[in-house]
């Protein structure tokens, strides 16, 4: 199989790249500093703070669990997740060179079907299905302005490669084929929840699925209303099973040579605030969960 080429990276700018840089600035000195009290503090039972529902348990990050023995997550990982996720804003990145969202190039969104909770299919002249190992991941959305309280009503638009880490509507052959691309709702939680395939690897990225924070569903094709731009990182663990699996072998070439240090998405924080704890196999799928404070 020949592997896909590199994709370039591509960003929105000097400013965007500078109030990025701010931004994350900004976040570590709450983790670290005078906020770290305040942001645990925000997460603790009852304050609407806490950890995604999901059967996983917290993942490190190289994508192994700790947990008790009943198999729930350990006080530890507990803690540290609380501490990443509560109070602290998901990172802002770039949208990447792919987002199909009109910034760049075509306009899924205005598109009619492409709110759904199953991805894997085209929508519309298409139908198309992606191949690959299945995947679920959510998304818990929370409201960093309001005690991390769930942002039910936003809106989440979700967007990843295939498995031999190609976009629809951008690469050759897929120019009309518009899945592993779709928007959700989130509900009284918070939550949204996607099934998809695993996205593969390509040379220079880490395994990654792109998102956009929207308020609500009616500002998804509206400019500038968007609320964050960021990515899910995918554990070491996951990856290196699936990429094990048939299907998959130019993502194994690619992951074999990255690292989540060296990343240049992940790499500034070592994706601490983007790695999704996940939990599966290869033959039953695997889930993945994160918590979004926007």
């Amino acid at each position: 199989m020949t592997s896909p080429q590199p994709h370039p990276n591509h960003d929105r700018g000097l400013e965007f790249d500078l109030s990025t840089l701010l931004s994350r600035r900004r976040t570590l000195g709450v983790l670290f500093g005078a906020g770290t009290a305040a942001a645990l503090a925000a997460c603790t039972p009852g304050s609407g703070g806490g950890a995604a529902s999901s059967s996983s348990s917290g993942a490190t990050a190289t994508g192994t669990e700790s947990t008790t023995a009943a198999g729930t997550p350990s006080a530890t990982s507990t803690v540290t997740r609380a501490l990443a996720e509560c109070g602290v804003e998901i990172p802002e990145e770039t949208l990447g060179p792919y987002p199909g969202d009109g910034s760049n190039g075509p306009n899924v969104l205005e598109a009619s079907g492409v709110v759904r909770k199953d991805i894997t299919s085209s929508f519309g002249s298409s139908t198309t299905k992606a191949t690959g190992v299945p995947l679920t991941f959510t998304l818990t959305l929370l409201d960093n302005a309001n005690g991390c309280s769930p942002l039910a009503g936003a809106a989440v638009y979700a967007w990843h490669c295939d498995q031999n880490g190609k976009y629809s509507l951008y690469d050759s052959g897929l120019k009309n084929e518009n899945y592993l691309r779709g928007v959700q709702e989130a509900d009284s939680n918070g939550q949204v929840t996607f099934t998809t395939i695993y996205p593969g690897a390509y040379s220079g990225r880490w395994p990654h699925i792109h998102f956009e924070v929207f308020e609500s569903m009616s500002n998804t094709s509206a400019a500038g209303q968007v609320l964050a731009v960021s990515q899910i990182a995918l554990t070491e663990a996951a990856c290196k099973e699936v990429y094990a699996s048939e299907g998959y072998e130019s993502s194994a070439r690619n992951f074999a040579k990255s690292t989540l240090a060296d990343d240049n998405v992940f790499g500034d924080d070592g994706g601490i605030y983007q790695l999704a704890t996940m939990s599966g196999s290869v033959q039953g799928g695997y889930t993945a969960a994160l918590n979004v404070t926007v």
